[in-house]
């Protein structure tokens, strides 16, 4: 995973690497939050459990949520800025995993803003059928 201090250049993306616009991913992570394994941002990192589950939600048009829920206790939250996520790059990680990492471009540097592994891959054409699947 590349941290938030480390711009992101093209030769660091793996071949197998994918490039996906934020509102068609949040779109296909919202069907697939139960495939979700870790979340987090620089400084704050959720891991999936048994006991847990993850509620996606929308604040309003610019701010999403990420819960952790255990029954109706909070675990824990992520608050993204959708307005400010360029775009999601995914590829491969150890065991099986796919990491997505949000990248937030400025004119100085490009950084990693939030960040989700996943069970598997993102595959654009589950993008109409809008359920929820689990790994």
């Amino acid at each position: 995973m590349l941290s938030a201090d480390m711009p992101i250049s093209p030769k660091q993306a793996s071949p197998a690497a994918v490039t996906v616009p934020f509102e068609k991913f949040w779109t296909w992570l919202q069907a697939h939050a139960n495939c979700i394994l870790r979340a987090g941002t620089p400084d704050a990192l959720l891991f999936d459990h048994d006991d847990y589950h993850w509620h996606l939600a929308a604040e309003d048009d610019a701010t999403l949520i990420v819960q952790l829920v255990r029954g109706k206790e909070l675990v824990g939250e992520i608050v993204l800025m959708a307005s400010e996520i360029a775009y999601v790059l995914s590829e491969p990680n150890e065991n099986e995993e796919y990491i997505f990492e949000c990248v937030v471009e400025s004119e100085a540097a490009r950084d990693v803003a939030y960040h989700f592994v996943m069970a598997h891959g993102y595959d654009e054409s589950e993008l109409p059928n809008l359920r929820r699947w689990t790994h």
